[in-house]
């Protein structure tokens, strides 16, 4: 019987410890866009609907606005008091009919994107009860955690507002421009001039912005996985002293995120500047060569003040637009890490062959195993070995050697490159998982128990009052009745905490007063 292994460490969990991480990018926000539509796609009439209602009000806040113009050229005509109130009365109630359209988009689509997200949420719990172990192996709980939480966020902020305004924002702009082609042709096709400029700049930055709130959204996952596992470790932190340690991983993972940070707040950030400063130059030039036109074309007055306004409303909802990418990139690069989980490929099912032994002896066979957690890091090479029936058998070894990863194997947590494993002479993978590992305990390094466990525990111990009796005879030390106790019928049993302890002996002591079996504490030399 050979036995070779050789001593490799296990693939990090994702933390600071790990290999360098390449730049994030979005990778296909295309596809991204097109699954997050899949998900509202849903409740496709109400999203119709909604649409419809984000269409009105664009196109009657537009008209709205143009009212002003009949009303002030009927001023300067003298035009009389019922011309101005029939102008009055039509603008109000176009505004009127804008407000309820906004009303009940804003309600509606906040309905739709809570139903997406809740089926979002469901699949991406669901699709992590079915992947396997190494999928936990390779990512912290502080990075599930936070696709959950900050990217789940994201998520619902971009489908409840931002999608809102960006299709409105989008209809408004292509119905401004409609209106100011109808008012005046020349000063429309001045506004426009400016447009391409718009559109050059602000792609460069909105790459940019991008890439680096990818980054940003992986920073705050490792950020969040460190914290999360130093905090549930800290008591092994303060054993072995590594505070100082700690503090400066943790240091230079959060300078890591505010840099990333920062540089997709700045990014994204000179959008405004930059789109106000176009706008004002535009309405400058709009402002000069309107007045050219009043005075040697004939250009009304009303029709020189809606399009100032437009031309100012005209840049707005490009604005209201480029101001949302924070957001938005921000939700893409989150839902594209929520879809990576949903995407990753589940445990491999049983194959239809898959047998059930009706009664397992308990023979483990390892033959010519290999194994790696990466393909080019084996840590078992060549393995050999047979386990008896009740035999007994330990593996000894530094950290790394692979102890834990013979009893992954065992349970078929993963599945070795070459070799064979099998159990009473029958493949592993020839047997169903769920039966196979019914049929293997596993006690972890950190065992937990609850207090039921110890509450049933001590009653099956009552019941055996000869073994109690023939015990205090023998002894006074609560120790050694806890050791005998805890040891009976050659079980071992792992209390979870002190506390566990001190009621079993609390229990103990209390029955055998009432027995009137003398008792002693013999820590402090008191007598109970």
């Amino acid at each position: 019987m050979s036995k070779q292994m050789e001593s490799s460490i296990r693939p990090p969990m994702g933390g600071p410890g790990g290999p360098p991480k390449e730049r994030a990018k979005l990778k296909n926000s295309k596809a991204t866009i097109n699954r997050i539509w899949a998900y509202l796609a849903g409740n496709k009439p109400l999203l119709i609907f909604t649409l419809f209602l984000i269409l009105i009000n664009s196109v009657f806040t537009i008209m709205a606005s143009y009212m002003i113009r009949p009303i002030i050229n009927g001023l300067t005509e003298n035009a009389g008091f019922d011309v101005l109130m029939s102008n009055l009365m039509i603008m109000a109630f176009v505004y009127i009919i804008a407000v309820i359209s906004s009303y009940l988009q804003s309600r509606l689509m906040l309905e739709i994107s809570q139903k997406a997200l809740e089926k979002i949420r469901y699949d991406l719990f669901e699709k992590m009860q079915q992947l396997p172990l190494k999928f936990f192996d390779t990512n912290n709980n502080g990075d599930l955690m936070s696709r959950f939480t900050n990217d789940i966020d994201a998520m619902n902020q971009m489908l409840a507002t931002t999608c809102v305004q960006l299709i409105s924002g989008v209809t408004t702009l292509f119905a401004t421009i409609l209106i100011m082609f109808y008012t005046n042709w020349i000063l429309t096709i001045v506004t426009l001039v400016v447009t391409p400029l718009f559109n050059s700049i602000i792609k460069k930055i909105s790459h940019k912005s991008m890439n680096y709130y990818k980054e940003q959204q992986q920073a705050i996952g490792d950020l969040n996985g460190y914290i999360e596992e130093r905090i549930s470790g800290q008591k092994v932190i303060k054993v072995f002293n590594h505070e100082a340690q700690t503090i400066e991983e943790f240091k230079k993972l959060n300078d890591e995120y505010r840099e990333k940070s920062f540089k997709a707040q700045f990014i994204s950030g000179m959008m405004g500047p930059v789109t106000g400063s176009l706008t004002q130059l535009s309405y400058t030039i709009v402002a000069g060569v309107g007045g050219l036109l009043c005075i040697f074309r004939g250009f009304d007055i009303g029709g020189y003040t809606i399009f100032l306004n437009y031309s100012r409303s005209f840049s707005r909802p490009i604005n209201d637009i480029f101001m949302q990418i924070n957001t938005l990139f921000s939700a893409l690069a989150g839902a594209e890490r929520v879809f990576e989980v949903i995407d990753t490929e589940p445990e491999v099912a049983d194959t239809p062959d898959c047998i059930t032994i009706p009664e397992i002896k308990g023979e483990v066979t390892l033959q010519n195993v290999h194994f790696g957690y990466e393909k080019d890091s084996p840590i078992l090479k060549d393995i050999s070995l047979v386990a008896k029936p009740s035999q007994k058998i330990a593996f000894v070894g530094s950290t790394g050697a692979g102890k834990t990863t013979v009893t992954n194997l065992l349970n078929r947590f993963y599945d070795i490159q070459s070799g064979e494993i099998l159990i009473d002479n029958v493949p592993i993978n020839k047997i169903r998982k769920q039966h196979l590992r019914e049929n293997i305990a596993m006690v972890l390094q950190d065992t937990n128990l609850s207090g039921v466990f110890f509450v049933c525990l001590f009653l099956f111990f009552l019941m055996n009052l000869e073994f109690l009796s023939l015990h205090h005879r023998t002894t006074s030390d609560l120790e050694s009745f806890l050791y005998h106790v805890l040891m009976y019928g050659g079980k071992w049993f792992a209390c979870s905490t002190p506390l566990y302890e001190a009621r079993i002996l609390l229990a103990a002591l209390d029955y055998n007063r009432h027995n009137h079996w003398p008792v002693h504490i013999n820590q402090k030399g008191k007598v109970l």
